[in-house]
């Protein structure tokens, strides 16, 4: 990466990464003030302010992302992981071969991504493995951040760190794996500069539009993966007297302003789920607060003697930027 893709969260100038401080100069502050960011010893970077906090520990706790890492090892939601990466791989391989048009410049010919809302990274890491050169992943939870890169340390991917792995397509062409950035953030103040990103994937995160738009070049992508309709049915029916179906497409017409949908992607999978995965499943979603403690028993109860049917119902969508007229 030839120039800082990323700005300070409290005055807006440039700010450098480095292995063991982020550091912006302090440029377009009124007082030339320097702000450090310090990289915690797992590897992340925490630049979210106080004042953009809503509350002490914000984004998901320990105890749920200890939920989704167990279920997700297990490869429940391998076939979503798998389609996203497909998707994002042919995009890439658009972009690399001159399909999608970028500025005459080194800078914004580099390959940078955005995972907003990644999480622990079970789709990141993934991700990072498609051929790009800058894989931004951003959360508001540090806890998740904090397994997120330490995961991604051990592997030598951090940003700071020699990459000698190389991957191969179906074609056997060597894909790089991205250099990860691990950001502790809001979806809503994005530390990032504006039209630097290739894409930005939000898998069941935050959509934000406008603020999405800005830090997009030209043409660049946006992949959002949401809940289909019939997701988890049996559960939700075990659970909830009156049952909400999901509604997909609700957030369409909110991003016709500054995308357009190029294609749309249905995946399903069965799934037999014993007693422990159930209890994850329901602890990584909104069903572990939104749910009654006595359905929840119930239908836990009633796994413990036979596995749990369920089908898991995904929709993906392919979006890209409209040009500026």
């Amino acid at each position: 990466m030839l120039v800082s893709l990323f700005t300070c969260p409290i005055c807006h100038s440039p700010l450098q990464p480095a292995k063991d401080t982020w550091r912006c100069d302090g440029s377009l502050h009124p007082k030339q003030t320097s702000h450090p960011f310090d990289v915690a010893k797992q590897g992340y970077v925490n630049l979210l302010p106080v004042q953009q906090k809503k509350s002490k520990a914000p984004g998901d706790s320990q105890h749920s992302i200890h939920a989704r890492q167990r279920f997700l090892a297990a490869g429940y939601y391998q076939p979503l992981q798998a389609l996203i990466c497909q998707q994002m791989t042919k995009l890439l391989q658009a972009k690399t071969d001159g399909k999608l048009s970028v500025a005459n410049d080194k800078d914004k010919a580099q390959i940078n991504w955005l995972d907003i809302g990644c999480g622990e990274g079970y789709y990141t890491q993934a991700m990072a493995q498609t051929g790009m050169d800058t894989l931004i992943a951003a959360d508001i939870s540090k806890p998740a951040l904090a397994s997120l890169a330490k995961v991604s340390k051990a592997a030598n991917h951090l940003w700071y760190q020699q990459n000698t792995e190389d991957k191969k397509t179906a074609s056997e062409t060597p894909l790089k794996t991205a250099a990860i950035y691990p950001i502790v953030t809001s979806a809503a103040h994005l530390p990032l500069r504006v039209h630097r990103l290739t894409g930005i994937s939000s898998i069941f995160s935050p959509i934000l539009p406008a603020a999405f738009a800005d830090v997009l070049q030209e043409n660049g992508y946006l992949i959002i993966a949401k809940p289909d309709t019939g997701h988890l049915a049996t559960i939700r029916d075990a659970l909830f007297d009156h049952v909400r179906e999901h509604d997909s497409d609700k957030f369409l017409p909110t991003l016709a302003p500054y995308f357009e949908l190029l294609d749309t992607q249905h995946i399903r999978t069965d799934m037999r789920l014993s007693a422990d995965a159930l209890a994850d499943l329901l602890t990584m979603t909104p069903y572990a607060y939104r749910a009654r403690a006595d359905n929840r028993q119930a239908l836990l109860a009633n796994t413990a003697t036979q596995a749990f049917i369920t089908e898991a119902k995904f929709v993906v969508y392919i979006l890209q930027k409209i040009a500026a007229k």
